[in-house]
């Protein structure tokens, strides 16, 4: 049960994320609803980050930086386009992450040469029965 707990949050911010991701008004220019979306929260970002390390130095902390979270601020943007599309919220992000945890075990394997086991072909396997089902 130790998982439980760090989860919790995350599965919270995911629920409001998917609720409100889909809330957007149609009429509403998607990469406006971005910008004003990761405006707050950087804003948010830098009150925890000075929240949590009292006479810390932001400068600093981006001189340690790579191209990491660049490339994870343009990512982020391609995740809306799914409820852009009309996706339902019931299962859009289930079908996404399906997917997404098969190109995972792919990804694993090509780029960080992990192995693929017997236990993530039955678990992909799983994955994919029930994204049929899920689309029927």
């Amino acid at each position: 049960m130790p998982y439980i707990r760090p989860a919790a949050p995350v599965v919270v911010s995911n629920i409001f994320y998917q609720r409100y991701t889909k809330s957007v008004p149609k009429e509403m220019n998607a990469m406006a609803s971005m910008i004003v979306t990761y405006l707050v929260g950087a804003v948010t970002s830098a009150v925890e980050f000075f929240a949590m390390n009292r006479g810390g130095n932001l400068f600093q902390a981006y001189s340690r930086m790579n191209a990491a979270p660049v490339l994870l601020g343009i990512s982020v943007v391609g995740l809306i386009c799914a409820y852009r599309a009309g996706w339902p919220l019931s299962t859009a992000s289930t079908v996404q992450s399906g997917f997404l945890a098969l190109a995972l075990v792919v990804v694993g394997a090509v780029l960080y040469h992990r192995e693929i086991t017997f236990s993530k072909v039955i678990g992909t396997a799983i994955c994919l029965i029930g994204l049929y089902f899920i689309n029927r």
